[in-house]
């Protein structure tokens, strides 16, 4: 079987505006696609001698591909996955080099395995719930536990959030756990020099030992008060702000959204990024955030400056990787 290059079939990153964290507590939660990075699943070129490509890549991920396949046929047969999935094709693909051609980082939260899971939905289910802004409801919510059936083989646990995201390619609002819905960002109301962007802390992190540490901070009463009666709360303002279009407000709680985090959640924070996180509050030029569970990967800003924002940190020898800019 040949796969063609066809728009279709590449599926983005994904980046969590907010509700990292507090989403384990059935808080609001913002996620967009990212097509900077995406993927697109293809074969190697021991299949297809046109193929130009990191011969090593290719082959680490066709092996990982392959240990996927022992988890997927498992929960087939054990009947936890209820799709029409072409396990016997999957396999002969395998076989010929199949894999993952992506520029999605591994480990940055930026949703690789997810932009994984989505591809492989999509290209050996039948009978397969269409993505796009038209999806249900009840689809989404259906799509939601096919996907984190499929990708808790990469984290032990997932919500399918990642997958689900780049498998319908819109913004998507979770207002609870069975309430998501694809919403849109009105972009016009975010002017002047404006931006969300990402900084690369320079190392991959790792999800599951962070949660953990997060859940044996919130067996505090003390901690678990601050998530439940600030946290929380900032972090849907600022959801809702941001969908409304309420800039000011919007700024002003992610302001105290951020030095909430710099407080709180210092051990999911790169130790060289402290220092610059409290510059941007008490300068007030950008508001770092995590971005996933943090621990390295990105971290997520904010700026109404973004040309002083570049400025410094291009002195530090960091790229801004700039998400969305407003039109001037």
């Amino acid at each position: 079987m040949e796969m063609e290059n066809n728009s279709s079939d590449i599926f983005y990153g994904k980046i969590i505006l907010f509700g990292e964290y507090g989403i384990i507590f059935d808080s609001m939660a913002l996620t967009i696609p990212f097509t900077h990075f995406h993927g697109e699943l293809s074969f190697d070129n021991t299949y297809n001698r046109y193929k130009y490509t990191d011969y090593d890549f290719a082959r680490n991920s066709n092996a990982q591909l392959e240990s996927f396949s022992v988890y997927l046929k498992k929960i087939l047969d054990e009947g936890q996955l209820e799709v029409d999935f072409d396990f016997n094709n999957f396999i002969r693909d395998l076989d010929k080099g199949l894999y993952f051609e992506s520029s999605i980082p591994q480990g940055f939260g930026l949703g690789s395995s997810g932009a994984l899971i989505a591809a492989l939905y999509n290209h050996y289910t039948a009978n397969k719930i269409q993505g796009g802004r038209s999806v249900t409801k009840a689809e989404t919510l259906e799509l939601k536990k096919i996907f984190s059936t499929m990708e808790s083989f990469f984290h032990g646990k997932s919500s399918g959030i990642d997958p689900l995201n780049s498998y319908i390619q819109f913004p998507l609002l979770i207002k609870s756990k069975t309430d998501i819905e694809t919403v849109g960002i009105p972009r016009n109301k975010i002017n002047g020099d404006s931006a969300i962007f990402l900084i690369n802390s320079g190392k991959p992190s790792k999800t599951e030992p962070l949660v953990n540490l997060f859940l044996e901070k919130c067996a505090d009463p003390g901690y678990s008060k601050v998530i439940t009666d600030e946290f929380i709360p900032l972090n849907n303002a600022c959801i809702q702000n941001l969908i409304d279009g309420d800039m000011e407000p919007f700024f002003n709680n992610l302001s105290r959204l951020s030095a909430l985090q710099h407080e709180y959640f210092q051990p999911m924070i790169p130790t060289s990024f402290l220092p610059i996180w409290k510059e941007g509050l008490d300068t007030g030029t950008f508001n770092l955030k995590l971005c996933g569970s943090g621990g390295g990967g990105y971290l997520l800003g904010f700026t109404k400056n973004l040309t002083q924002t570049q400025d410094y940190f291009h002195a530090k020898d960091m790229e801004v990787v700039t998400v969305y800019k407003s039109a001037r």
